[in-house]
């Protein structure tokens, strides 16, 4: 008898369920803009996220309240095909570059604000890993809300202006990792090909990608290694991105080279963790007109992980960077060559 229900209430108890969330709070000392020199701190984030699976399906989601706008983060459910196999649906993140960041900080690296780290669009995703293979396949229908129009989202997408009226349409990802044996170096390469559409001709215009990535892991260290290209196939030299309620905008085409080291202080003391890095990215147009130029970035901080709560102490220097002074990304501007910075620091506590 006891052999017969075994397997019975094993299979009852296939199942798990998680909710948690999020509150952050945030402080930031800036040295440009009309705030220059005045501190400020608010409440930053709340977060819900949920996760859970029955068999062999699972989902997760995860929605943000910012200070003046909401957002999902991501949505998406799907189904395991095997041990190291499973296919998702819905609002998930892009396969391209280093997984799942290319950086360390709060802050991200450039990649993030061109639409190339971190990103969440609409689609369905299929991964599976063999031995040291790891191989990803997607296809994305468009952006998380399907129009450029709307800016108040998470992840950065094509934004739809009165300028530059584009939306992203129909892209395809493909991205491959191997791990040697340890799992200490990984290296790969990643690629897309896809379409933007412009809203007021109808006409779509293609968008392409790829990068060469890899990371080595040491003890205590990391160093990650990156170099990525994006081109969009628009006419002039510009297209428009947005998130956190502000459109702006880029070079169409350009490099992304990324260098970020890292290095976790054993336990001692207070704090169960820390981590400090530096973050360094560029931007750099392939067309060298008057009106593009050189875009960087460098955070150097710190991670501090105590209980519920983690902690981010970030210095950010940017140089013709978008959120650090600049007006775009890639883009010459007078008075926005010099370098700017920022402190950041972000409280959170996770439940």
């Amino acid at each position: 008898m006891l052999c017969a229900t075994a397997p019975t209430a094993q299979a009852e108890q296939d199942y798990d369920f998680d909710v948690g969330g999020a509150v952050r709070f945030n402080y930031s000392w800036l040295d440009y803009g009309p705030t220059a020199g005045d501190g400020d701190f608010d409440l930053e984030l709340v977060r819900f996220n949920s996760s859970g699976h029955v068999g062999r399906a699972f989902y997760s989601l995860e929605y943000r309240w910012y200070q003046d706008f909401d957002a999902v983060h991501h949505a998406y459910a799907g189904v395991k095909l095997g041990e190291d196999s499973d296919i998702r649906a819905g609002v998930v993140q892009v396969p391209f570059g280093l997984l799942p960041y290319a950086s360390q900080s709060f802050w991200f690296g450039s990649g993030y604000y061109l639409g190339i780290e971190d990103d969440y669009d609409a689609g369905i995703v299929w991964q599976r890993k063999s031995g040291p293979h790891q191989l990803h396949a997607a296809y994305f229908a468009g952006d998380e809300y399907g129009t450029g129009k709307r800016y108040d989202r998470y992840s950065f997408d094509v934004a739809q202006t009165e300028q530059l009226p584009y939306r992203e349409r129909r892209r395809v990802n493909l991205r491959y990792e191997h791990a040697s044996d340890g799992g200490g170096l990984t290296w790969g390469a990643s690629a897309y090909a896809g379409h933007v559409q412009n809203r007021d001709s109808g006409r779509d215009y293609g968008q392409y990608g790829a990068a060469l990535h890899g990371q080595w892991k040491q003890g205590p260290a990391t160093v990650q290694l990156q170099w990525a290209r994006y081109r969009y196939d628009v006419p002039g030299s510009r297209i428009a991105m947005s998130a956190f309620l502000f459109p702006f905008e880029i070079a169409a085409e350009a490099d992304v080279p990324t260098f970020n080291v890292a290095y976790a202080v054993p336990r001692s003391g207070w704090f169960d963790g820390m981590t400090c890095y530096n973050n360094f990215s560029m931007t750099r147009p392939v067309d060298r007109t008057p009106d593009l130029g050189d875009s960087y970035q460098n955070v150097t901080g710190c991670s501090f992980a105590k209980g519920p709560m983690f902690t981010y102490v970030d210095w950010i220097a940017g140089r013709n960077m978008w959120f650090v002074g600049g007006s775009g990304i890639g883009i010459e501007e007078p008075a926005s060559d010099r370098w700017r910075s920022r402190l950041n620091v972000n409280v959170g506590f996770y439940f």
